[in-house]
């Protein structure tokens, strides 16, 4: 059967002509209405296609990659991994977790922003996130035009821990043997790291100096204080109470203003001499600067809905995080408000990479 394209309107109907060699003509009549309802249709499902547009099949494509921004073993590597299968069962996709360490986060910040902005390619950055803007004299991208927020995981205390073979058992030991003018050197996951700065902050306030040794990561970190390589070190609750349960560390005080749950016997910088004292660490999860706003606020919700998973929540939560979310627009503000506050401590305290 062949089709013979003419068309005629008669009389207010469309008629349409379909011919066979052995068929007879039939005339398929289709009133104005019908014809103008048709359209209408049409019209209104390509509305609801560009309403949806920057989703699309997402994310049934390719597995998600998750990229840790600093090596395995830190907080951010170990934050990353536990979300990745709640993240994973909520997506209905493979999620991927890289380690893409070095520069206090920059070369994996960098990696982000160089790649697609498909939604196959997300960051879980930590505290450093919000100081590199003012440290670096250069960053490989812009903090706020190359990045997307997506949403704040939590925040948490650090905790100021003491090697066993250090001889240091409290927080005032330390303070006073410092003043008297003893050096003790302290270890952080990188220089501008909020460790780093709050460690600055303290020693500034307190009127003597310690020697900073910065690392690339949590994990390295860590094995140098349980060694005895390094006397002090300030990391997360979330990084250093494993080490403090098990016993490897001295836990001597914590960043917050209030003492944390998990770790009730630990007083708080505040509360032993520097009233006002508060810096928590925080984590987050961004995307590259163009992502599709439908496809940020869609990961948005799969975060917020892994976040509050049984396993997720409780293994945060015992690791002394406080599980934040809340949309993209509040983490954008957050880290707007961080930039701020740290940059203007490194300008006016003249924090170098080189220290």
């Amino acid at each position: 059967m062949s089709i013979i394209k003419q068309a005629a309107e008669m009389g207010g109907n469309l008629a349409v002509l379909i011919e066979g060699d052995d068929v007879m003509p039939i005339f398929l009549k289709i009133t104005k209405k019908v014809l103008l309802l048709s359209i209408f249709l049409m019209f209104g499902a390509s509305v609801v296609s560009a309403q949806t547009a920057g989703v699309g099949t997402w994310p049934t494509q390719k597995p998600i990659r998750l990229i840790a921004v600093f090596p395995p073993g830190g907080s951010v590597d170990q934050v990353a991994r536990t979300l990745a299968p709640a993240l994973q069962a909520e997506l209905k996709q493979n999620v991927i977790v890289e380690n893409i360490g070095g520069a206090s986060g920059v070369i994996g910040t960098a990696a982000l922003t160089r790649s697609d902005p498909d939604g196959y390619t997300f960051a879980v950055v930590f505290d450093t996130h919000g100081v590199n803007p003012s440290l670096k004299d250069k960053l490989p991208y812009d903090t706020i035009k190359d990045i997307a927020p997506v949403t704040l995981i939590g925040t948490s205390p650090m905790v100021l821990v003491a090697s066993k073979n250090s001889g240091i058992t409290s927080f005032k030991q330390l303070v006073d043997q410092s003043k008297a003018g003893k050096q003790f050197s302290y270890g952080s996951i990188g220089i501008g790291s909020l460790g780093h700065l709050a460690m600055a902050r303290l020693a500034k306030q307190a009127g003597f100096d310690w020697n900073h040794i910065p690392y690339r990561g949590g994990g390295p970190l860590m094995q140098d204080v349980l060694g005895g390589q390094v006397q002090l070190a300030i990391g997360s609750e979330f990084l250093v109470k494993p080490h403090i349960d098990s016993g490897g560390v001295i836990p001597l005080v914590i960043t917050t203003a209030k003492r944390s749950p998990e770790l009730p016997n630990v007083p708080t910088i505040a509360e032993s001499g520097f009233p006002g004292f508060n810096a928590p660490a925080w984590w987050a999860v961004l995307a590259p600067g163009k992502t599709p706003p439908a496809i940020v606020n869609a990961m948005n919700q799969a975060v917020t809905k892994a976040l509050k998973t049984p396993a997720v929540a409780s293994k945060l939560k015992s690791q002394g995080i406080e599980i934040v979310a809340g949309n993209p627009e509040t983490l954008r503000d957050f880290i707007g408000k961080q930039i701020a506050v740290w940059g203007k401590f490194v300008i006016e305290n003249n924090i170098k990479e080189a220290q």
